[in-house]
């Protein structure tokens, strides 16, 4: 084992060509961003997991019906606007959002180091996903934002090894970090920008 950072594929690592992001590379990123999740260590972030995986598995299905049509995130949502349901598009969309409050949250994180994560994660919910549910689900949220873990307790966790090796040292902990959050913030940005400008979310 490693310490978590070192265990999954930096969205630093996922290749962006002229013809968009490599849709393998991204999804195998966006599972590191679930066992995220698992360190926050509380059950009532299970919605915001099985709402990520759910859209993941969404999007890897369209990947695996038809993968020479979906290399990139930009070609399988193009060739999939062909189809009635266009149940890939709309779960990327989603979690595109998903990944954006996660996203923007831990940036504040950094930003802001004497902020805890409950007051980073109720912005960044605030900012993001807030507007696109109904009460229900915000109410979920709330909670999930009250259980958030002390910061000191989630950056210890994020540095250690659970098989008992070295723990990663704060420097190199905030270096890994932030070029994985400022590749994820980039590459949401683009695909925010790509399905704006072709339309491609209307009706989700």
């Amino acid at each position: 084992m490693a310490p978590y950072l070192e265990t999954v594929k930096s969205f630093a690592d996922v290749p962006i060509t002229d013809a968009g992001v490599d849709t393998l590379a991204f999804l195998e990123a966006a599972q590191g961003v679930v066992g995220l999740f698992d360190l926050l260590g509380s059950a009532a972030f299970t919605a915001v997991q099985s709402d990520l995986k759910g859209n993941i598995t969404k999007v890897r299905a369209r990947y695996d019906a038809a993968p020479e049509k979906s290399a990139t995130l930009e070609l399988l949502v193009v060739n999939e606007k062909t189809e009635k349901k266009r149940t890939a598009t709309e779960g990327l969309l989603w979690l595109l959002r998903g990944l954006s409050f996660t996203c923007k949250a831990l940036l504040a994180a950094q930003a802001n180091p004497t902020e805890e994560l409950a007051t980073a994660f109720s912005k960044s919910y605030e900012a993001t996903l807030k507007k696109f549910h109904n009460f229900v689900v915000k109410g979920i949220f709330s909670v999930a934002m009250k259980a958030c873990p002390y910061r000191a307790d989630f950056y210890a966790k994020l540095a250690a090894d659970p098989a008992g090796g070295p723990s990663l040292p704060a420097d190199k902990l905030n270096e890994e970090l932030n070029k994985w959050l400022a590749s994820l913030d980039s590459i949401v940005k683009r695909l925010e920008d790509f399905y704006e400008k072709g339309g491609h979310g209307k009706g989700f």
